[in-house]
Protein backbone atom coordinates (compact mmCIF):
# COMPACT_ATOMS: atom_id res chain seq x y z
CA UNK A 1 0.00 0.00 0.00
CA UNK A 2 1.57 3.41 -0.83
CA UNK A 3 1.76 5.89 1.76
CA UNK A 4 1.31 9.40 0.85
CA UNK A 5 3.71 11.39 3.03
CA UNK A 6 2.08 15.13 4.94
CA UNK A 7 3.44 17.87 4.10
CA UNK A 8 6.72 18.59 4.77
CA UNK A 9 6.40 22.85 4.85
CA UNK A 10 3.95 22.19 8.37
CA UNK A 11 4.47 18.33 8.77
CA UNK A 12 7.87 17.34 10.71
CA UNK A 13 9.87 14.63 10.23
CA UNK A 14 13.03 13.56 8.51
CA UNK A 15 13.46 10.35 6.67
CA UNK A 16 17.23 10.42 6.31
CA UNK A 17 17.60 10.03 10.08
CA UNK A 18 14.20 8.98 11.24
CA UNK A 19 13.03 11.42 13.40
CA UNK A 20 9.78 12.84 13.43
CA UNK A 21 7.25 15.13 15.47
CA UNK A 22 4.69 12.87 17.39
CA UNK A 23 1.64 13.72 15.87
CA UNK A 24 2.61 11.57 13.28
CA UNK A 25 2.88 8.77 15.03
CA UNK A 26 1.12 6.02 12.82
CA UNK A 27 1.06 8.34 9.76
CA UNK A 28 4.79 7.36 8.05
CA UNK A 29 6.00 4.49 6.59
CA UNK A 30 6.88 1.56 9.43
CA UNK A 31 10.82 2.07 10.38
CA UNK A 32 12.33 2.63 13.15
CA UNK A 33 10.77 6.19 13.75
CA UNK A 34 12.10 8.48 16.94
CA UNK A 35 9.05 10.26 17.54
CA UNK A 36 9.94 13.93 19.48
CA UNK A 37 7.31 16.27 21.22
CA UNK A 38 7.97 19.75 20.62
CA UNK A 39 8.67 22.46 22.97
CA UNK A 40 7.90 26.22 23.27
CA UNK A 41 9.83 28.46 22.35
CA UNK A 42 9.78 32.47 20.64
CA UNK A 43 12.35 34.25 18.55
CA UNK A 44 14.46 36.29 20.00
CA UNK A 45 14.47 38.66 16.78
CA UNK A 46 13.61 38.88 13.62
CA UNK A 47 15.15 35.87 12.27
CA UNK A 48 15.34 33.84 8.98
CA UNK A 49 13.93 30.12 8.72
CA UNK A 50 15.75 28.25 6.33
CA UNK A 51 15.42 25.17 4.29
CA UNK A 52 17.95 23.32 5.64
CA UNK A 53 20.73 23.38 9.09
CA UNK A 54 23.07 25.53 6.55
CA UNK A 55 23.69 29.40 6.82
CA UNK A 56 23.40 29.22 2.80
CA UNK A 57 20.11 27.60 2.81
CA UNK A 58 17.49 29.70 1.15
CA UNK A 59 14.96 31.56 3.41
CA UNK A 60 11.56 29.91 3.63
CA UNK A 61 10.25 31.88 6.17
CA UNK A 62 10.21 34.63 8.79
CA UNK A 63 9.91 34.59 12.54
CA UNK A 64 9.12 38.06 14.02
CA UNK A 65 10.48 39.24 17.47
CA UNK A 66 8.70 37.71 20.27
CA UNK A 67 6.60 35.41 18.09
CA UNK A 68 6.19 32.02 19.97
CA UNK A 69 7.81 28.77 18.30
CA UNK A 70 8.11 25.26 18.69
CA UNK A 71 11.46 23.20 18.99
CA UNK A 72 11.65 19.92 17.06
CA UNK A 73 14.58 18.71 17.68
CA UNK A 74 18.19 20.28 17.25
CA UNK A 75 21.39 18.80 15.51
CA UNK A 76 24.84 18.82 16.89
CA UNK A 77 26.29 22.23 14.84
CA UNK A 78 23.44 23.87 16.77
CA UNK A 79 20.64 23.87 14.49
CA UNK A 80 17.49 24.35 15.48
CA UNK A 81 14.05 22.81 13.45
CA UNK A 82 11.31 25.21 14.33
CA UNK A 83 7.87 25.57 13.68
CA UNK A 84 6.36 29.02 13.83
CA UNK A 85 2.88 28.67 15.57
CA UNK A 86 0.61 31.37 14.35
CA UNK A 87 0.58 29.38 10.79
CA UNK A 88 2.74 26.00 11.55
CA UNK A 89 5.35 26.76 9.10
CA UNK A 90 8.77 24.58 9.64
CA UNK A 91 12.37 25.67 8.90
CA UNK A 92 15.58 26.14 10.59
CA UNK A 93 17.13 28.30 12.93
CA UNK A 94 20.27 28.52 14.71
CA UNK A 95 19.54 28.22 18.57
CA UNK A 96 21.42 31.19 19.15
CA UNK A 97 18.71 33.11 18.13
CA UNK A 98 15.84 31.46 19.98
CA UNK A 99 14.90 32.08 23.99
CA UNK A 100 13.28 29.91 26.29
CA UNK A 101 11.49 32.04 27.81
CA UNK A 102 10.12 36.05 26.87
CA UNK A 103 10.51 38.38 29.51
CA UNK A 104 7.74 38.52 31.97
CA UNK A 105 6.13 42.00 31.36
CA UNK A 106 2.98 42.48 29.32
CA UNK A 107 3.59 42.08 25.52
CA UNK A 108 3.38 45.04 23.24
CA UNK A 109 2.77 44.76 19.57
CA UNK A 110 4.47 46.98 17.55
CA UNK A 111 2.12 48.47 14.81
CA UNK A 112 4.50 50.05 12.79
CA UNK A 113 5.41 48.71 9.03
CA UNK A 114 9.17 49.03 10.40
CA UNK A 115 10.25 50.88 13.72
CA UNK A 116 13.05 50.56 15.66
CA UNK A 117 14.43 49.99 19.16
CA UNK A 118 17.26 52.66 20.86
CA UNK A 119 19.50 52.04 23.72
CA UNK A 120 17.85 54.93 25.41
CA UNK A 121 15.13 57.47 24.80
CA UNK A 122 16.31 59.55 22.16
CA UNK A 123 17.09 59.11 18.44
CA UNK A 124 20.65 59.52 18.34
CA UNK A 125 20.92 56.72 20.64
CA UNK A 126 21.95 52.97 18.84
CA UNK A 127 19.88 51.34 17.56
CA UNK A 128 19.10 48.07 19.82
CA UNK A 129 16.68 45.92 17.12
CA UNK A 130 14.75 45.59 14.24
CA UNK A 131 11.05 46.05 14.46
CA UNK A 132 8.32 44.92 12.07
CA UNK A 133 4.72 45.03 12.20
CA UNK A 134 3.68 41.83 14.23
CA UNK A 135 6.55 41.53 16.59
CA UNK A 136 6.54 42.01 20.15
CA UNK A 137 8.00 43.79 23.00
CA UNK A 138 7.79 43.61 27.17
CA UNK A 139 6.96 46.85 29.39
CA UNK A 140 8.97 47.26 32.27
CA UNK A 141 8.35 49.03 35.33
CA UNK A 142 9.94 52.09 34.03
CA UNK A 143 8.15 55.36 33.41
CA UNK A 144 7.74 56.78 29.79
CA UNK A 145 10.28 59.42 29.43
CA UNK A 146 9.16 62.64 27.42
CA UNK A 147 11.74 64.26 25.20
CA UNK A 148 9.75 66.98 22.83
CA UNK A 149 6.63 66.07 21.74
CA UNK A 150 8.00 62.62 21.52
CA UNK A 151 7.21 59.85 24.11
CA UNK A 152 9.04 57.11 24.71
CA UNK A 153 8.58 53.48 26.04
CA UNK A 154 10.91 51.59 28.31
CA UNK A 155 10.48 47.77 27.27
CA UNK A 156 12.42 44.73 27.21
CA UNK A 157 13.34 43.16 24.18
CA UNK A 158 12.53 39.75 23.26
CA UNK A 159 16.11 37.90 24.45
CA UNK A 160 15.76 40.08 27.42
CA UNK A 161 17.58 42.97 26.74
CA UNK A 162 16.12 47.22 27.66
CA UNK A 163 15.25 49.28 25.05
CA UNK A 164 13.49 51.81 24.09
CA UNK A 165 10.78 52.57 21.63
CA UNK A 166 8.70 55.80 20.63
CA UNK A 167 4.75 55.22 21.87
CA UNK A 168 3.76 55.67 18.26
CA UNK A 169 5.68 52.25 17.41
CA UNK A 170 3.19 50.88 19.15
CA UNK A 171 -0.37 52.87 18.56
CA UNK A 172 -3.43 51.01 18.74
CA UNK A 173 -3.96 49.82 15.44
CA UNK A 174 -7.35 51.37 14.08
CA UNK A 175 -9.58 48.75 12.09
CA UNK A 176 -7.98 47.65 9.45
CA UNK A 177 -9.28 47.20 5.19
CA UNK A 178 -7.22 45.17 3.33
CA UNK A 179 -6.82 47.45 0.69
CA UNK A 180 -5.72 50.44 2.56
CA UNK A 181 -3.19 48.47 4.60
CA UNK A 182 -2.05 46.67 1.54
CA UNK A 183 -1.21 49.90 0.13
CA UNK A 184 1.08 51.30 3.05
CA UNK A 185 3.60 48.40 1.81
CA UNK A 186 3.91 49.85 -1.83
CA UNK A 187 7.49 49.98 -2.68
CA UNK A 188 8.79 47.74 0.28
CA UNK A 189 11.02 45.34 -1.19
CA UNK A 190 10.88 42.12 -2.59
CA UNK A 191 12.45 39.13 -0.17
CA UNK A 192 12.19 35.34 -0.91
CA UNK A 193 10.47 34.33 2.31
CA UNK A 194 10.39 37.34 4.11
CA UNK A 195 7.16 39.22 5.83
CA UNK A 196 7.83 42.35 7.16
CA UNK A 197 7.99 45.79 5.55
CA UNK A 198 12.11 45.09 5.40
CA UNK A 199 11.27 42.51 2.67
CA UNK A 200 8.84 40.52 2.08
CA UNK A 201 7.57 38.34 -0.87
CA UNK A 202 4.09 37.71 -2.61
CA UNK A 203 2.65 35.19 -0.08
CA UNK A 204 3.99 36.97 2.66
CA UNK A 205 2.39 40.65 1.76
CA UNK A 206 -1.07 38.86 1.50
CA UNK A 207 -0.54 36.96 4.96
CA UNK A 208 0.44 40.12 6.81
CA UNK A 209 -2.52 41.80 5.18
CA UNK A 210 -5.34 39.47 5.99
CA UNK A 211 -3.78 38.70 9.35
CA UNK A 212 -4.54 42.87 10.38
CA UNK A 213 -7.61 42.01 9.11
CA UNK A 214 -8.22 39.08 11.65
CA UNK A 215 -7.86 36.15 8.98
CA UNK A 216 -5.19 33.68 9.33
CA UNK A 217 -4.31 32.29 6.17
CA UNK A 218 -1.37 29.42 5.78
CA UNK A 219 2.30 30.83 4.13
CA UNK A 220 2.51 29.76 0.98
CA UNK A 221 0.20 31.59 -2.26
CA UNK A 222 -1.29 27.48 -3.31
CA UNK A 223 -2.14 26.92 0.69
CA UNK A 224 -4.09 30.07 0.54
CA UNK A 225 -5.84 28.93 -2.66
CA UNK A 226 -6.83 25.98 -1.28
CA UNK A 227 -8.78 27.42 2.01
CA UNK A 228 -10.06 30.44 0.20
CA UNK A 229 -13.41 30.12 -1.57
CA UNK A 230 -13.42 30.93 -5.52
CA UNK A 231 -14.87 33.62 -7.39
CA UNK A 232 -15.22 34.65 -10.26
CA UNK A 233 -15.42 38.17 -10.62
CA UNK A 234 -12.84 40.18 -7.91
CA UNK A 235 -13.95 42.70 -5.30
CA UNK A 236 -11.38 44.88 -3.55
CA UNK A 237 -9.56 42.72 -1.43
CA UNK A 238 -9.67 39.53 -2.73
CA UNK A 239 -6.81 37.47 -4.01
CA UNK A 240 -5.53 36.42 -7.50
CA UNK A 241 -3.82 33.65 -8.02
CA UNK A 242 -1.33 32.72 -10.13
CA UNK A 243 1.66 29.89 -10.83
CA UNK A 244 3.76 30.48 -7.46
CA UNK A 245 2.64 33.67 -6.79
CA UNK A 246 -0.39 35.65 -5.51
CA UNK A 247 -1.85 39.64 -4.94
CA UNK A 248 -4.45 41.66 -3.66
CA UNK A 249 -6.83 42.99 -5.95
CA UNK A 250 -7.28 46.78 -5.42
CA UNK A 251 -10.45 46.87 -7.69
CA UNK A 252 -11.62 44.37 -10.41
CA UNK A 253 -8.35 44.77 -12.64
CA UNK A 254 -6.05 46.50 -10.48
CA UNK A 255 -3.41 44.26 -8.30
CA UNK A 256 -0.89 45.25 -5.34
CA UNK A 257 1.51 42.01 -5.28
CA UNK A 258 5.54 41.89 -3.85
CA UNK A 259 7.25 40.71 -7.10
CA UNK A 260 10.72 39.53 -8.34
CA UNK A 261 10.00 41.50 -11.70
CA UNK A 262 10.77 44.71 -9.85
CA UNK A 263 12.08 43.79 -6.52
CA UNK A 264 9.35 45.60 -4.96
CA UNK A 265 5.84 46.12 -3.86
CA UNK A 266 4.02 47.17 -7.01
CA UNK A 267 0.69 47.25 -8.45
CA UNK A 268 -0.22 46.17 -11.87
CA UNK A 269 -3.47 46.27 -13.62
CA UNK A 270 -3.71 42.66 -14.92
CA UNK A 271 -4.46 42.70 -19.11
CA UNK A 272 -2.10 46.34 -19.10
CA UNK A 273 1.30 46.10 -20.71
CA UNK A 274 3.52 43.10 -20.96
CA UNK A 275 3.93 42.57 -17.78
CA UNK A 276 -0.02 43.02 -16.77
CA UNK A 277 -1.02 40.58 -19.77
CA UNK A 278 1.37 37.78 -18.82
CA UNK A 279 0.09 38.03 -15.37
CA UNK A 280 -3.66 38.04 -16.88
CA UNK A 281 -3.35 34.92 -18.87
CA UNK A 282 -1.51 33.50 -16.38
CA UNK A 283 -3.99 33.61 -13.50
CA UNK A 284 -5.22 30.33 -12.22
CA UNK A 285 -8.22 32.01 -10.30
CA UNK A 286 -9.51 34.20 -7.58
CA UNK A 287 -10.36 33.52 -3.89
CA UNK A 288 -12.31 35.85 -1.20
CA UNK A 289 -12.18 35.04 2.40
CA UNK A 290 -14.97 33.10 3.42
CA UNK A 291 -18.52 34.38 4.95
Amino acid sequence: MTITLPDRRNHAFDPDVHVAEEALRGQLPEGQWRYVAPRPMWAAQRLSLRSGPDVRGSQVTEALAGEPLQLLWENAEGWAHVRTLHDRYLGWARMTELVHQPPQGESLRVTALRGHAFAGPKVSQPVLAELAYGARVFRTGGEVVEEGRRRWQPVELPDGRGAWVQEVVLAPPKEADPVAFALRFLEAPYLWGGRSAWGLDCSGLTQTVYAACGHDLPRDADQQQQVLTPVETPLPGDLAFFPGHVGLMIDARRMIHANATHMSVTIETLGEGDYGARLQASCTGFGRWPG
